[in-house]
Protein backbone atom coordinates (compact mmCIF):
# COMPACT_ATOMS: atom_id res chain seq x y z
CA UNK A 1 0.00 0.00 0.00
CA UNK A 2 1.43 3.27 -0.77
CA UNK A 3 0.99 6.18 1.51
CA UNK A 4 1.37 10.04 1.06
CA UNK A 5 0.71 13.17 2.09
CA UNK A 6 0.47 14.82 -0.99
CA UNK A 7 -3.12 14.84 -2.77
CA UNK A 8 -2.25 12.66 -5.37
CA UNK A 9 1.28 10.24 -7.08
CA UNK A 10 2.87 12.02 -9.86
CA UNK A 11 2.28 10.43 -13.22
CA UNK A 12 -0.21 8.12 -11.95
CA UNK A 13 -3.94 8.97 -12.63
CA UNK A 14 -6.15 7.84 -9.44
CA UNK A 15 -10.16 7.30 -8.75
CA UNK A 16 -10.63 8.38 -5.44
CA UNK A 17 -12.76 5.49 -3.64
CA UNK A 18 -13.40 7.30 -0.36
CA UNK A 19 -11.82 8.69 3.02
CA UNK A 20 -10.75 6.13 5.30
CA UNK A 21 -8.99 6.65 9.00
CA UNK A 22 -7.53 4.56 12.18
CA UNK A 23 -8.25 5.54 15.61
CA UNK A 24 -6.37 4.50 18.86
CA UNK A 25 -6.71 6.07 21.92
CA UNK A 26 -3.29 4.60 23.93
CA UNK A 27 -1.75 4.48 27.64
CA UNK A 28 1.03 4.01 29.31
CA UNK A 29 0.75 1.93 32.76
CA UNK A 30 1.05 3.56 35.89
CA UNK A 31 5.44 2.68 36.41
CA UNK A 32 6.01 4.88 32.87
CA UNK A 33 3.63 7.10 33.61
CA UNK A 34 4.87 8.10 37.57
CA UNK A 35 8.79 7.80 36.16
CA UNK A 36 7.41 10.47 33.12
CA UNK A 37 6.44 12.82 35.53
CA UNK A 38 9.73 12.74 37.73
CA UNK A 39 11.35 13.69 34.16
CA UNK A 40 8.97 16.64 33.91
CA UNK A 41 11.18 17.98 37.18
CA UNK A 42 14.61 18.15 35.58
CA UNK A 43 13.81 18.50 31.88
CA UNK A 44 14.20 16.41 28.77
CA UNK A 45 12.71 13.88 26.51
CA UNK A 46 10.10 11.70 28.18
CA UNK A 47 11.06 8.73 26.66
CA UNK A 48 8.14 6.42 27.50
CA UNK A 49 5.73 8.53 26.03
CA UNK A 50 7.54 9.01 22.60
CA UNK A 51 7.68 5.39 22.15
CA UNK A 52 3.76 5.16 23.29
CA UNK A 53 2.97 7.68 20.35
CA UNK A 54 5.45 5.92 17.96
CA UNK A 55 3.13 3.09 18.90
CA UNK A 56 -0.24 4.35 18.54
CA UNK A 57 0.92 5.86 15.55
CA UNK A 58 1.84 2.71 13.71
CA UNK A 59 -1.52 0.79 15.21
CA UNK A 60 -3.66 3.90 13.77
CA UNK A 61 -1.86 3.75 10.26
CA UNK A 62 -2.58 -0.10 10.15
CA UNK A 63 -6.07 0.82 10.88
CA UNK A 64 -5.91 3.01 7.58
CA UNK A 65 -4.91 0.87 5.54
CA UNK A 66 -6.80 -1.96 6.94
CA UNK A 67 -9.73 0.20 6.17
CA UNK A 68 -8.26 1.04 2.77
CA UNK A 69 -7.57 -2.39 1.96
CA UNK A 70 -11.50 -3.61 2.31
CA UNK A 71 -12.10 -0.69 -0.55
CA UNK A 72 -9.99 -2.27 -2.61
CA UNK A 73 -7.54 0.73 -2.75
CA UNK A 74 -3.80 0.61 -4.19
CA UNK A 75 -2.91 3.73 -2.21
CA UNK A 76 -3.92 6.12 0.64
CA UNK A 77 -2.76 10.19 -0.62
CA UNK A 78 -2.95 12.66 1.41
CA UNK A 79 -2.40 11.09 4.43
CA UNK A 80 -2.39 12.91 8.00
CA UNK A 81 -2.18 12.53 11.37
CA UNK A 82 -3.54 14.11 14.20
CA UNK A 83 -2.81 13.49 18.41
CA UNK A 84 -4.84 15.03 21.88
CA UNK A 85 -4.49 14.25 25.13
CA UNK A 86 -8.08 12.40 25.82
CA UNK A 87 -6.85 11.95 30.06
CA UNK A 88 -3.58 12.36 31.99
CA UNK A 89 -1.44 9.76 30.37
CA UNK A 90 -3.38 8.62 27.52
CA UNK A 91 -3.75 10.27 24.18
CA UNK A 92 -5.32 9.62 21.34
CA UNK A 93 -3.94 9.14 17.54
CA UNK A 94 -5.93 9.70 14.51
CA UNK A 95 -4.48 8.43 11.23
CA UNK A 96 -6.78 9.71 7.70
CA UNK A 97 -6.71 9.74 4.27
CA UNK A 98 -8.24 9.36 0.73
CA UNK A 99 -8.21 5.68 -0.31
CA UNK A 100 -7.45 5.85 -3.88
CA UNK A 101 -7.43 3.26 -6.47
CA UNK A 102 -4.39 4.22 -9.40
CA UNK A 103 -5.73 3.69 -13.34
CA UNK A 104 -3.32 2.03 -15.41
Amino acid sequence: MLLVTIDSIPGKQIEALGMVKGTIVQSKHLGRDFMASLKTLVGGEIVGYTEMLTEARQIATKRMVDEAEKLGADAIVGVMYGSSAVMQGAAEVVAYGTAVKIKE
